[in-house]
């Protein structure tokens, strides 16, 4: 400090003019002018304090206000982006400026728009609604389902879109359309109906080869025709499967396993078909009359319209599409448009209205409303974003915390717990039935005929062993003269009927 001359000390005590106010340094130059050599060192020391001691007093007053204010946020009510809970506010919304707000650290108060309007600029140039409290300084922030537009962007500072969107349209469900001739096959895939039509092949089959083999169900193969011919096979498996039932039913114990294994497996088959059925003639999975904007416009049996002064209308209004265009000339022309999306909802609820609206909002009515449908075409994809006052200091940390949201997954997760649908009997859209999923009745039923069939050999067996026994002939050669008798003397027994019949009306 010594070292120090006049002219190095100006130097120094001008420059502090950067932060400190005009008065302080002249004061400052005045003490050093009028003080002598001596006392110099002594008035740099204390001035170096008191600037040090102004600055940190300074510096506290701001950051203590700072602390302690508030921001005013504006909002409006729509679910579910914010609702009245009791006298508490929820929603989306204060989901979102809750998280927010811990990020970037800032306390708020929340107050509805006074003229529950999102903004809109009339003929004059003002603007209304939640960004005209933000141009006029009556709020802070605005947090809705705010739709960043170009004209918003040129008077407020908008924040990156924490959820994208699009247009889109509502329409109810109609049951009466898209019917084919043949959905009644629709609830299994052709895999299932194939693998259906051979398993009643094969029991069908493996009744009349048991019929044949059991004993107890052929005792006289010589003179008596089998009950189960395989077109009589045919015939009762049908039966069964219709559940109308075919006679006579078998007598052996391996046939009634053969026919049981069957009935259970075509009980569960016709459950599950009528159950796909009537989930795939609900509403939900009938096509639409209204596919998209180009069919809505081509038609007129159909009114349509969408919310008053808002970007969706400001889409069709602005667009070059021929399309979009006559559907904007339509709306204004037959007064369709709509004041509120509750009254948009309703009047679709109640038919022949569609309501175009953002595609977000519209997947909440579905979701709440379980008789509409939202179409599957989306335009005009936009973002909706938090709105403050151009030069806001605050645009760029939101938007970084909205980001940070995003990568962590938040807004995902908010967004599937404010848009949670009520339609749980919806949610289960009726899918052609695959063969992985009869796997085990398939198994059962196979099971059941090779039981069935052991069944009818040991039967079999078992009269061999004492005919054998009886005739003192070996077992398998009297085993294989049953089989060849039992699969080769239906002809024979018919011939055999046919002469009977013939001698008794000789003698007649």
């Amino acid at each position: 400090m010594r070292h120090l001359n006049l002219a190095s000390l100006l130097v120094i005590i001008t420059n502090l003019e950067i932060i400190t106010s005009h008065s302080f340094t002249l004061w400052c130059t005045s003490v050093l002018l009028r003080s002598n050599s001596q006392d110099r060192q002594h008035q740099i020391i204390r001035m170096l304090f008191v600037f040090l001691s102004s600055v940190g007093f300074l510096f506290n007053i701001g950051k203590s206000t700072a602390v302690q204010s508030e921001l005013r946020i504006t909002t409006i009510l729509q679910e579910p982006y914010t609702m009245y809970k009791g006298s508490q506010l929820e929603g989306f919304c204060m989901d979102l400026l809750s998280e927010v707000a811990k990020k970037v650290d800032f306390r708020y108060k929340v107050h509805l728009v006074k003229d529950a309007s999102y903004g809109r600029q009339d003929d004059n140039g003002h603007w209304n609604g939640m960004v005209g409290e933000v141009v006029r300084g009556e709020a802070d922030l605005a947090i809705a389902p705010l739709t960043l537009t170009a004209a918003r962007e040129q008077v407020v500072a908008m924040t990156k879109p924490f959820m994208q969107t699009g247009i889109s349209i509502l329409l109810k469900k109609d049951i009466s359309e898209g019917m084919g001739f043949f959905d009644f096959l629709t609830p299994f895939s052709a895999e299932t109906w194939a693998g259906i039509i051979i398993a009643y092949l094969a029991t069908a089959a493996c009744i009349s080869i048991v019929a044949r083999v059991s004993p107890s169900e052929w005792s006289q193969p010589q003179s008596e025709r089998s009950t189960f011919s395989f077109a009589h096979s045919l015939w009762y498996a049908i039966g069964a499967l219709t559940l109308q039932g075919a006679g006579p039913h078998p007598r052996a114990l391996s046939g009634r396993v053969v026919c049981c294994s069957w009935w259970l497996f075509a009980v569960v088959i016709l459950a599950c078909y009528f159950s796909n059925l009537s989930l795939s003639k609900s509403p939900e999975s009938t096509q639409l009359s209204v596919k998209g904007f180009e069919d809505l416009a081509n038609q007129n049996v159909i009114e349509y319209g969408c919310l008053s002064a808002s970007s969706t209308l400001a889409f069709f209004k602005n667009s070059d599409n021929p399309v979009y265009r006559r559907i904007y000339e339509h709306m204004e022309r037959s007064k369709s448009l709509v004041l509120s999306m509750d009254e948009g909802i309703q009047r679709a609820k109640e038919g022949n209205f569609a309501f175009i609206g953002e595609s977000v909002s519209l997947d909440l009515a579905v979701a709440r409303h379980c008789d509409l449908v939202r179409a599957h075409e989306v335009v005009g994809m936009r973002g909706y974003s938090i709105a403050a006052a151009l030069g806001s200091p605050f645009i760029k940390n939101l938007s970084v915390a909205i980001l940070q949201l995003n990568e962590a997954g938040k807004l995902a997760y908010l967004q599937s717990k404010w848009w949670a649908s009520s339609c749980m009997a919806d949610k289960a859209k009726a899918a052609a039935a695959q063969p992985h999923g009869f796997k085990g009745m398939f198994v059962v039923l196979a099971l059941g005929l090779t039981l069935g069939t052991l069944l009818a050999i040991l039967e079999l067996a078992s009269r061999s062993r004492s005919s054998a026994a009886e005739q003192k002939k070996s077992f398998c050669r009297v085993l294989t003269e049953e089989l060849s008798l039992r699969f080769r003397s239906s002809n024979r027994a018919t011939k055999r009927t046919q002469e009977s019949v013939d001698k008794e009306t000789e003698k007649a």
